[in-house]
């Protein structure tokens, strides 16, 4: 039977298009499902296949181009998370969270390490020597090492590529509310650079809506504050020209969930239109827009800039974070010790 390039060119793009509706339909369905970076990332993936058969005679060319673009990347990865990792503790001081670049970097380098050993230690060790025992068990735990860390490297991948997405799909912009999202306050009374950001940010978007929203300062006082955070972005927004009138405090919160809770109440108590946004920052949007679900709040999320070198430390806390959720968390190990299964029953059956 004669290989036909055409048809299996037109099922390739029949299913990257089928891909990318499907992704319209769920997003447009609810933009805080976990499913939905999944999807992404098979209709990205599958457009990159597609984008191979569509080269014509330039096929194999454009494999070899995507094939080296992927190795290089994937080497540099370990590198660039330990180079973060080291500045982050360098600027943010030593403290646990600010070493999760770090630590992945040198997890991710460890895997890589595991991966050639295990590809290629037959030729390493000579192949007279490949079934010694004491070298079997080696390959085998290399084997575990690699496929363990190349699981959660994936996951953690397309988590991140979600959370890109989110930042630059377009938006409405004729908000009736506006949630912005308190952090920590520097000497207790005044802004840090993070939290300024959200709440410029936020005056950004307020600034152009054609009929400028109501504006929820969230977050309440610690203990180390003079002041609750709502309080001190209230004074902010005011010294940026926010009339008061805009201005709603909710200043009883602790948490994220409780900043949106709070915040819920006050605009089921309002009257009128309550098309909602949430300002915080950008590796922050994607799991308030899940509490958002949870209480069910309609609502669309939008970040505001950080610091690059924070960036990765953050989004890492954030994947940690959706993952302590029971259902994620069992679908996450569970989907580990099923391809643990399927890769190592193999080898110890032979």
């Amino acid at each position: 039977m004669k290989y036909d390039c055409s048809m299996v060119t037109l099922v390739h793009c029949g299913i990257t298009v089928g891909l990318w509706l499907l992704l319209y339909w769920t997003f447009t369905q609810d933009r805080s499902r976990y499913r939905n970076c999944f999807i992404l990332f098979f209709a990205l993936l599958s457009t990159a296949i597609t984008i191979t058969f569509l080269a014509g005679p330039y096929q194999k060319q454009v494999i070899f181009f995507l094939f080296l673009a992927i190795t290089i990347a994937l080497l540099l990865v370990p590198l660039f998370l330990i180079h973060n990792g080291i500045l982050m503790i360098m600027r943010e001081g030593f403290r646990l969270p600010n070493l999760l670049s770090l630590g992945l970097g040198i997890l991710v380098g460890l895997g890589e390490i595991a991966t050639f050993f295990a590809i290629l230690g037959d030729s390493f060790v000579g192949y007279e020597n490949a079934s010694d025992p004491n070298y079997l068990m080696l390959n085998k735990f290399s084997i575990f090492v690699s496929v363990s860390v190349i699981y959660f490297s994936l996951s953690f991948l397309i988590f991140m590529i979600y959370s890109l997405f989110l930042q630059i799909i377009p938006r409405k912009n004729d908000f009736d509310f506006l949630i912005i999202h308190g952090a920590g306050l520097l000497h207790g009374d005044t802004l840090t650079k993070l939290l300024r950001d959200r709440v410029d940010k936020a005056i950004e978007v307020y600034q152009k809506d054609p009929t400028p929203p109501i504006m929820i300062p969230s977050g309440g006082q610690g203990k180390d504050e003079v002041i609750s955070e709502a309080e001190a972005i209230s004074r902010y927004l005011k010294e940026k020209g926010i009339p008061e009138d805009k201005i709603i405090l909710e200043d009883k919160s602790a948490t994220t969930f409780e900043n949106l809770r709070n915040s819920k109440a006050i605009i089921d108590a309002a009257e009128g239109n309550k098309y909602t946004a949430l300002v915080t920052s950008n590796y922050h949007v994607y799991r308030a827009l899940r509490y958002c679900r949870r209480i069910g709040m309609d609502c669309t999320g939008i970040g505001s800039h950080v610091a690059f070198y924070y960036w990765p430390s953050a989004l890492i806390r954030e994947f940690i974070a959706i993952h302590t959720e029971k259902k994620h968390l069992f679908y996450l190990i569970g989907g580990w010790i099923l391809t643990l299964a399927i890769v190592m029953i193999p080898l110890f059956i032979q």
